[in-house]
């Protein structure tokens, strides 16, 4: 009897117990505890795959549903793909039953693979630089539904920039825009941080494809955050759009094309410059495709040339006296008058 008695004041207490603890909850709500696991799942065997612009990728992704469930032929696979700030979802493609459909700059270009009836997999092909970012595969089937996310990488190029106007001169639209200028597009902090493990210092702050601003030191000192401070990305946080001015990092990747420079009896203006390029059935280079050439493809030249935004640089990848002694880079000579013949030319002729 008093063992009985003991019971019955535990269970009394255990109830008190629970009854405070979840008071915040309606009486009349019901919790349902699933004892089988969810009717459907979805996985991602890879968090992020790599490619590189013009080529392919297949993002990964496969759904398991209950066994004990009818076949469904309203069942919806839907891809979209995450801004770099994840306020929003760009529709990419939705499938159901027999009908598909890709969306926006993705029409012609996206498919699921469907190596099996489970596959939800999207090929992505003809890659460009805007494609990169998280994308979330969704498969709905009826009440039920699940998502997973993977990151699609590119291999390429960070570097800092700034116009003509001199630093500190862009909001976020501007800094946007000249990224696309110069065949790239603005950096987002993933790439960064990449690029900063990588070897890349810059001292001054610019804006990140989420509207943040930051710049990468790995070698402290005074004008660059101190030089008592630990190497890192440092970071200005977000910042107004529209009112604050900054540089900026972009991003570019491999290129279908000739990356070159102009063998030229003169120095040429800049005119001159673009004209010879033209007479070549080429255009003048932009500062992005030389990156491009100079990290990806080990390009090296020693002449200084002119480049489409009227800067002239000249890209070293090894290292030598009179041509960058200490460091494989790309050297900016600035942007002179247009008007002086100093310099030669850097084209780009590109492949269909």
């Amino acid at each position: 009897m008093i063992t009985l008695l003991v019971l019955a004041l535990v269970s009394l207490s255990l109830a008190d117990s629970f009854d405070e603890a979840y008071s915040d909850l309606s009486h009349h709500r019901t919790i349902y505890i699933l004892e089988n696991g969810p009717r459907l799942s979805v996985v991602t065997e890879q968090s992020k795959v790599v490619s590189r612009r013009g080529g392919n990728a297949t993002l990964p992704c496969t759904f398991h549903r209950d066994p004990s469930s009818a076949p469904n032929p309203k069942l919806r696979i839907k891809w979209t793909k995450l801004t770099s700030d994840y306020l929003k979802e760009i529709d990419v493609f939705v499938a159901m039953g027999f009908h598909r459909k890709s969306y926006g700059r993705f029409h012609g270009r996206v498919h699921l693979q469907q190596a099996s009836e489970n596959d939800a997999s999207l090929v992505i092909t003809e890659i460009t630089l805007e494609d990169y970012g998280k994308y979330k595969c969704e498969v709905i089937d009826g009440l039920e539904d699940d998502t997973g996310v993977v990151s699609l990488d590119l291999q390429g190029v960070v570097f800092p920039y700034f116009p003509r106007l001199g630093r500190y001169n862009m909001n976020f639209l501007d800094a946007e825009r000249v990224c696309r200028e110069q065949d790239a597009i603005m950096a987002s902090f993933e790439q960064l941080y990449e690029a900063w493990r990588g070897g890349l210092d810059w001292c001054n702050a610019g804006w990140l494809s989420d509207g943040s601003v930051q710049y990468p030191i790995t070698k402290p000192r005074e004008p660059c955050g101190g030089k008592n401070t630990v190497p890192g990305v440092r970071n200005y946080g977000m910042r107004d759009k529209e009112k604050n001015r900054y540089d900026v990092f972009c991003f570019t990747s491999n290129f279908k094309g000739r990356f070159y420079y102009l063998i030229h009896p003169s120095k040429l203006t800049y005119e001159e410059a673009v004209q010879a390029c033209q007479k070549d059935g080429a255009q003048i280079a932009k500062v992005g495709q030389m990156y491009a050439a100079w990290k990806l493809l080990g390009y090296d030249r020693c002449d200084a040339g002119w480049l489409a935004d009227g800067s002239v640089r000249y890209p070293i990848s090894r290292p030598r006296r009179r041509c960058s002694p200490n460091e494989a880079a790309v050297r900016f000579s600035g942007f002179p008058d247009k008007k002086q013949k100093l310099y030669g030319v850097y084209c780009y002729k590109g492949h269909n």
